[in-house]
């Protein structure tokens, strides 16, 4: 089977009559298609118009072009034994930093012929014999023009994310490395009213814990960001929230990704972390940030300082919590912080203190801060965006003198899990706004099988990632849970 990323140029290159038109139909959505044959039809008065070649030419690449801007899987069905057009067509997959790929039918020119005849137009005879021979010189040279050259055959398209999955997966099997992770609850909009969001919660909590899933996570955020919904969506009050899911849970760990350093006083805050850890029996995480959303605080009469002031603040309360958690009741000053007593009683049942997690991967000031004071950080993004936050990471623990082994990392995503493709196809169907593509819909959720899940992990684990946080699209249900579960059983 061909596994194409959904980011693709995929290019046929055949005589006419060898089945490239069919394989396409077979595999592709008709929008994916770009047909040659097919302009012909648009531009001249039909599609065996040879006088509007030249302009159905011109109206494929002016298609390609555009649909390759928007970064769109596209197929292009012509005979591709053009070399200047392939060459173009290279190109222009290399500027949009798209996969490229070549499929060849190297159909006999004795088969090519007979279904040639069967057509109520048939392409002369002789030029099929010259396209069949054209195809055996175009061929050999298709990966040196930067093509990956298949055989047709079965297709699936998966996101980017999950090209490399089988070979992963696999490696996951005969050498299992293990991984925690952990479910972001980013919406609350499950059916039903109001009345029912506590109970709705609490079952997604067990199911998780049940599975395996090692903690559990809310946005500090009172009303609903827009990447996930609009303001008037549903939205719980974070610390809450944990709290209320302390009571009804039993070891799955508890935070906030992340609390922003703007909304409380630093001191409060860890007041706050200390008394959760306490009433959960230890499982208490401190997620800090910088703070973002600037209309959330505007409409709360909060302030927003500038970001140098936000991170000075952020590095404050980073120096404070160990010691408001700690022996004593010592006096604090920093920048924008200032305490005559780090008094907290009782203390967390954490041993040293509840975990410390900053948020962001910013290079320059919060991944330092990562490497001054954290335990732990949290980066969103591929296996190479991964790896490349942690190469960075590692850098400054060296100026530091810390070893960069002693920070856990975690990374921020979505997975949408079905059982096998069909399921998954059915669930980005459900999902997706009717303006995109499934494809970008699938992309933008991680949306995959459990073996593309168990690909993924792994790769990210190899990267480096020790525990996986994630949302399960649109919204959080038991089922989606018992749908991810094998995953979380592989890394076990």
């Amino acid at each position: 089977m061909l596994r194409l990323s959904s980011r693709s140029l995929v290019v046929l290159v055949g005589a006419s009559a060898s089945g490239k038109s069919t394989w396409a139909a077979e595999h592709f959505r008709p929008e994916q298609v770009l047909s040659s044959e097919a302009l012909r039809g648009v531009v001249g008065e039909t599609t065996r118009d040879q006088r509007a070649s030249k302009d159905a030419v011109a109206a494929l690449d002016f298609l390609l072009e555009r649909r390759l801007g928007r970064r769109l899987f596209t197929v292009v069905d012509s005979t591709g034994l053009d070399d200047v057009s392939r060459e173009r067509w290279a190109a222009l997959a290399a500027t949009h930093e798209l996969d490229l790929h070549a499929v060849v039918f190297e159909e006999t020119a004795t088969t090519c012929k007979a279904r040639n005849r069967q057509r109520r137009h048939p392409v002369p005879q002789r030029v099929i014999a010259a396209q069949v021979k054209r195809v055996g010189e175009v061929a050999p040279g298709l990966a040196d023009e930067g093509y990956t050259v298949h055989a047709p055959a079965s297709v699936r398209v998966v996101a980017p994310a999950f090209v490399g999955s089988p070979a992963a997966a696999q490696r996951q099997r005969s050498e299992p490395m293990t991984m925690r992770f952990g479910l972001s609850v980013p919406t609350f909009e499950w059916e039903g009213g109001d009345d029912t969001i506590g109970e709705r919660l609490a079952e997604v909590a067990v199911a998780a814990e049940s599975v395996g899933f090692s903690s559990l996570w809310v946005m500090d955020h009172v009303m609903q960001i827009p990447s996930f919904g609009p303001a008037y969506e549903r939205m719980l009050e974070s610390y809450t929230t944990l709290a209320y899911l302390a009571g009804r849970t039993s070891t799955i760990e508890l935070g906030v990704l992340v609390s922003g350093i703007t909304y409380r006083n630093p001191a409060h805050l860890g007041k706050i972390v200390a008394t959760l850890d306490v009433l959960s029996g230890g499982r208490a995480w401190c997620g800090l940030g910088a703070a973002w959303f600037e209309r959330e605080h505007v409409a709360y009469g909060w302030e927003f300082p500038p970001l140098s002031e936000r991170y000075a603040r952020l590095e404050d309360a980073l120096q404070l919590l160990p010691l408001l958690w700690g022996p004593g009741t010592p006096a604090f000053e920093g920048r924008h912080t200032s305490l005559a007593e780090a008094a907290c009683y009782p203390r967390p049942l954490r041993d040293p203190r509840p975990p410390i997690l900053v948020g962001g991967s910013g290079e320059q000031r919060t991944l330092r801060l990562v490497a001054e004071y954290a335990d732990a950080c949290n980066i969103p993004g591929d296996v190479a965006t991964v790896r490349r936050k942690l190469d960075v990471l590692r850098r400054h623990c060296e100026e530091v003198g810390r070893d960069p082994a002693d920070i856990l990392v975690t990374q921020l995503g979505h997975a949408l899990t079905g059982s096998d493709p069909d399921e998954v196809a059915a669930l980005v169907d459900a999902v997706g706004p009717g303006d995109r593509a499934p494809e970008t819909t699938a992309e933008r959720l991680n949306a995959g099988t459990v073996e593309d899940q168990i690909g993924r992990y792994r790769e990210l684990a190899e990267a480096g990632v020790g525990m996986a946080i994630l949302d399960l699209p649109p919204v959080a249900t038991v089922a989606a849970i018992e749908r991810f579960a094998p995953v979380v059983a592989a890394f076990a």
